[in-house]
């Protein structure tokens, strides 16, 4: 039987898409971020004994093969800022975001980080002659994991980084999203990827999050109010340590449209709108911070780059973007991929139960197919 990787995961779990959620847009040939051309993730997953349920997600956005050495149009946005999210000064300074990103748990930001600056002097030494700014985010994943462990090391996130490939890719509990919960079902890592057409030409929008966030009493499925519906069994309602909602999120998002880093931002804020259409309102105590580039425009910021080096100026860069005006259709992208990854974390996802004990159910999929 032919894969098809808008209904199944490549280890077969389901998709949003198979239990019928009408889901707006077209998405890529994988409907994940890794259609973006170029762009690779990999996963190292740890889920070991009773109390280890975690692991780390890492993106090279324009593969592992350009690592530093190019850096691309970013712009950052803190929906609510009780997270983490390293190198963020750099890329509001600059508008510019290089090499590979890492997400893991809170507690595991300093290993994550330490491994991409490991990777890129063993594979880039010229760029880490310089200086590394590296990105690396987090959300908590203490309810079902052994945060204090210090389980995540330097090593597991070079892996990660290693194991990064395009095509078709994992979802649920796995990488960074191994321990995390989502609208008080499991959750974790999702994608979802949404085609543009503009001046004849199709670019490809990707998201990828990192989902642990949400009351379950706020879930909504295509536009169906879910959490009276899915309000049974649920073990974290009777949980002390947190108020329901409370959890992170962090979105990756990706483009080969051009863009300006002004832009990148405006794509980066629109996650916002994808998160409200699955149905949470934001909560204190959760992270939830989002970061859009453009692989467009190769070379065009290496000069800055190529002056730590000692070479002398030369050329003015340039930079082609779409225009401003004709932005509204990558915002919808932004959206709709947002709602289709959460949701994706959710489907592609089932029961775990982690640290001292405590459980966290699966989304019930039958059920979401009856109603939503």
């Amino acid at each position: 039987m032919t894969h098809d990787p808008h209904q199944t995961t490549p280890a077969g779990k389901p998709r949003a898409r198979s239990l019928g959620i009408p889901l707006l847009g077209t998405p890529g040939k994988w409907n994940a971020i890794t259609d973006v051309p170029g762009l690779e993730v990999g996963y190292t997953t740890l889920i070991e004994g009773a109390s280890v349920r975690t692991g780390v997600t890492a993106i090279h956005p324009r593969g592992k093969a350009a690592g530093a050495a190019d850096p691309l149009a970013a712009g950052f946005f803190s929906l609510n800022g009780n997270g983490e999210m390293t190198g963020v000064s750099w890329i509001e300074e600059s508008g510019t975001t290089a090499g590979p990103i890492a997400i893991t748990n809170t507690h595991a930001i300093g290993p994550a980080h330490a491994g991409i600056v490991r990777w890129t002097v063993k594979h880039h030494p010229q760029v880490a002659e310089a200086w590394l700014l590296p990105v690396a985010a987090e959300t908590w994943d203490g309810y079902l994991n052994d945060i204090n462990g210090g389980h995540v090391t330097e090593e597991h996130a070079v892996a990660a980084l290693e194991a990064a490939a395009s095509g078709p890719i994992e979802e649920g509990s796995v990488g960074g999203g191994t321990g995390m919960c989502c609208y008080e079902f499991k959750g974790g890592t999702g994608t979802a990827s949404r085609l543009v057409d503009y001046g004849g030409v199709s670019y490809t929008v990707g998201v990828l999050v990192q989902a642990n966030f949400g009351a379950r009493d706020e879930l909504v499925i295509a536009g169906t109010p879910m959490g009276e519906t899915l309000a049974d069994d649920n073990p974290m309602a009777e949980w002390d340590g947190g108020p329901p909602g409370a959890g992170s999120v962090i979105a990756i998002v990706a483009t080969d449209a051009p863009l300006l880093p002004g832009q990148c931002k405006a794509l980066a804020r629109r996650v916002t709108f994808g998160l409200g259409r699955t149905g949470t309102t934001g909560s204190h105590f959760s992270g939830d911070l989002f970061l859009a580039m453009s692989t467009a425009n190769p070379g065009a910021f290496t000069r800055g780059v190529n002056a730590l080096f000692g070479q002398t100026a030369g050329r003015l860069d340039r930079l082609e973007f779409v225009p401003w005006g004709f932005l509204d259709p990558f915002y919808a992208a932004i959206a709709y991929a947002t709602e289709d990854a959460v949701l994706n974390a959710l489907v592609a996802n089932k029961e775990m139960v982690g640290y001292h004990g405590r459980r966290v159910p699966g989304l019930p999929v039958e059920a979401v197919r009856r109603y939503a």
